[in-house]
């Protein structure tokens, strides 16, 4: 059974965010150094980045005719790209479809900076299911420019992301299957044992470089399958045996001035 998913909300203190497991009535009751909980309302009021790392599975990257790395290829998106688990993925004007690119989430639980390898872990608040939603004619034609990303990942409704499992949930980050389904259809299915840069190497290196706050999120990489999802079709996505999320696909229509 999949454990119950719940609206991402910052009011979240009547509600269950994990089974077995609610939220404390009161601030004072919360332990100085983040939890689960706290990482999760911090996820959409505070958290200040999203860190996505590029190609780490290596059938990824030759599946879109990219050379494996040899260091992380990060690119930040805005948390404003934020989609809780039902909404609807935006597909801009005048685009017909994004590729879809699931991906496991790691949620930073208290603030890291230069962080060794060894204590990575300890920096880990929970684990969510994110998608990567990417505009790929928009990206193709920065790349070939040598531009930025930001505009064919980060524009609103770009990251569906599911609420947040404690780390409990999850003993062994490296060891889960994740899926995503098209109107019914499997398009990626891979484990995260394929990654190419482990989290805690992952945290270690992105913390060098930015600091990382309580709330901010790593995406950490899709595996192979990647693809178009068109106007009016559905996306459901799931962390097998732990949760599963859907959204439906439709036009963002811009507002014209």
């Amino acid at each position: 059974m999949s454990a119950p998913i719940h609206s991402l909300s910052p009011s979240y203190k009547s509600k269950t965010l994990f089974a077995g497991y609610k939220a404390p009535k009161t601030i004072a009751r919360r332990p100085k150094m983040a939890t689960s909980v706290s990482a999760y309302h911090k996820l959409l009021s505070v958290g200040t980045k999203i860190i996505a790392v590029g190609r780490n599975y290596a059938a990824h990257a030759k599946e879109l005719g990219n050379a494996v790395p040899k260091e992380p290829v990060l690119f930040l998106k805005p948390t404003s790209s934020y989609l809780e688990n039902g909404g609807k993925i935006e597909v801009p004007e005048p685009l017909e479809a994004l590729d879809h690119e699931v991906e496991l989430a790691v949620v930073i639980g208290q603030r890291a900076r230069d962080v060794p390898e060894a204590k990575a872990m300890d920096y880990v608040g929970g684990y969510a299911l994110a998608l990567d939603m990417t505009a790929r004619e928009i990206q193709s034609t920065a790349k070939s420019a040598g531009l930025p990303w930001s505009v064919a990942k980060g524009q609103d409704t770009f990251t569906p992301i599911s609420s947040v499992l404690p780390t409990s949930m999850l003993p062994d980050p490296h060891n889960v299957e994740l899926w995503l389904k098209v109107d019914g259809e499997i398009r990626q299915k891979g484990s995260t044992s394929d990654m190419i840069f482990k989290i805690p190497f992952l945290i270690s290196h992105i913390s060098s470089l930015f600091t990382l706050l309580e709330g901010d999120v790593i995406l950490t990489g899709t595996p192979q399958g990647v693809g178009p999802v068109k106007i009016g079709q559905r996306i459901d996505a799931g962390i097998t045996g732990l949760l599963d999320v859907h959204f439906d696909v439709g036009r963002r229509h811009r507002v014209r001035h």
